[in-house]
């Protein structure tokens, strides 16, 4: 009874995606689920709550900061708790409809909740019950990063998870860590009325991203309010009275803030801690990510693993969710499919947001030896004028010699949105000239692309209109 073609680890986007596949396969298949609820981050601490408050405070920007003539909007009330609430609602509906309602229409599929110890290659415990299986999938994701700060854990912290629970609306916040996480959390707060303070450790808010656009949305956070210290090093927490301390060094120089929480946005790691990966004989790295090929195997050809716990290049939730779907197809068929990381869009949800797919122009340079690249600002974008949301740039690298679209990066209102297309010309392999040759819709902010396409043969800004 406990034997199956298949076994399940981890409950979020990957896990989901490969139990859908198993069940399309009518393989006998075993889901087992430790930590988050059924749906994993994205669902449960992740994209949905995230993304929910951020439009809150999105929704109360554009109410102060219309900037259109004539018209006096005005927040009649905020209340932090009830927003909350909401945001926690939507989760729990998402989590019932997409996930847990998805699970018990699989009739294939068994799903049990607790930790799954590796006995053997081809063995697994759970609650002193041993279950096994000719192919495995490893989806166990990742955990919030704690920094190795002194005193951290005396003083208390908060991690994305909570950030996203409490009802108390802090007054001041110390938010450790920008990209993604840092940054969306540090505005989605100061929107919302907080202090906050960022302390990043390198000179970017986000190193893998193009820099005049990083640079430019610094400015803007910083525009609003918020305080963003770069090349910091933090080393202390304390406590005095009510307030959260933290000591770092800036230019050798050292420093304080205080504020009434502290948010550790450092990165995430991989949940192989409590697996016993090592008596499957199961290979990590120096990150304890799970090393594996191109087609998702382990150092054990029938096992695999997709999403956070890997060292896969890319680690986000669509991507874990087709590495699900693909690594079961290879268990399950012998078929070899794997992605291609360099056409996969990412985003960082801000306002306006940053987004970015292919090369950046360092990477271009240390492939070619040079970069055709422009930058053009969404001041020469007519839907951007309309809006009163000429804040962003758009950066696009070619291929010095086919003219091949290999990068585009987007700081823009609805970025997120806007790269849909540029992934799909990247992947395409689309040169300028297609894109010159296209017609998208007047007036609207995905002109840009084909703007920035035009700026390598033609000042911008003589250019009527539509052409």
């Amino acid at each position: 009874m406990n034997d199956y073609d298949l076994i399940i680890i981890g409950g979020g986007a990957g896990a989901f995606a490969s139990a859908i596949k198993a069940n399309e396969l009518k393989a006998k298949t075993l889901m087992v689920n430790k930590g988050l609820p059924l749906g994993g981050t994205c669902v449960n601490v992740g994209c949905v709550p995230s993304k929910t408050l951020l439009w809150a405070g999105e929704v109360m920007h554009l109410a102060r900061n219309h900037n259109i003539p004539g018209i006096d909007i005005e927040v009649k009330n905020f209340d932090f708790a009830q927003v909350v609430q909401h945001e926690l609602d939507l989760v729990d509906k998402l989590r019932a409809e997409k996930y847990e309602k998805v699970l018990n229409g699989l009739e294939h599929v068994t799903h049990i909740e607790g930790q799954a110890t590796f006995v053997s290659p081809n063995e697994i415990e759970v609650a002193g019950q041993k279950y096994q299986a000719k192919k495995f999938i490893i989806a166990a994701g990742s955990t919030a990063t704690v920094p190795p700060i002194e005193n951290i854990q005396e003083v208390g912290y908060l991690t994305h998870i909570e950030a996203l629970q409490i009802k108390n609306q802090p007054k001041e916040l110390i938010v450790v860590g920008a990209g993604p996480l840092g940054l969306e959390f540090a505005q989605m707060y100061s929107r919302f009325g907080t202090k906050v303070t960022v302390l990043q450790r390198s000179d970017s808010i986000f190193p893998p991203a193009e820099k005049e656009l990083t640079t430019r949305l610094a400015e803007i956070l910083t525009n609003e309010g918020i305080t963003i210290k770069t090349n910091v090093q933090v080393k202390s927490a304390r406590k005095e009275g009510n307030k959260k301390i933290l000591t770092y060094t800036v230019s050798d120089k050292q420093e304080e803030v205080s504020a009434d929480e502290i948010l550790l946005a450092t990165g995430k790691t991989p949940n192989t801690q409590g697996l016993t990966l090592d008596k499957a004989s199961v290979e990590l790295d120096e990150k304890q990510a799970i090393k594996v090929n191109p087609q998702f195997q382990t150092s054990q050809s029938h096992i695999y693993a997709v999403g956070d716990i890997t060292n896969a290049p890319v680690r986000l939730e669509p991507t874990a969710g087709r590495e699900g779907t693909l690594a079961t197809e290879n268990a399950l068929k012998r078929t070899r499919n794997s992605v291609d990381y360099n056409s996969v869009p990412w985003t960082i949800f801000t306002d306006p947001q940053l987004a970015g797919v292919g090369f950046t122009e360092e990477e271009q340079m240390k492939k070619f030896g040079t970069c055709m690249c422009k930058t053009v600002s969404f001041k020469d974008v007519t839907k951007a004028l309309i809006i009163n949301r000429t804040e962003g740039l758009i950066k696009m690298a070619i291929h010095p010699e086919t003219k091949q679209i290999t990068g585009v990066h987007i700081l823009a209102a609805n970025a997120g949105e806007l790269i849909a297309e540029a992934m799909m010309l990247v992947k395409g392999k689309n040169t300028t000239d297609d894109v010159i040759n296209s017609l998208p819709m007047f007036p609207t902010l995905s002109e840009a692309i084909k703007i920035a396409a035009l700026s390598f043969t033609n000042d911008i800004t003589k250019l009527s209109c539509c052409v």
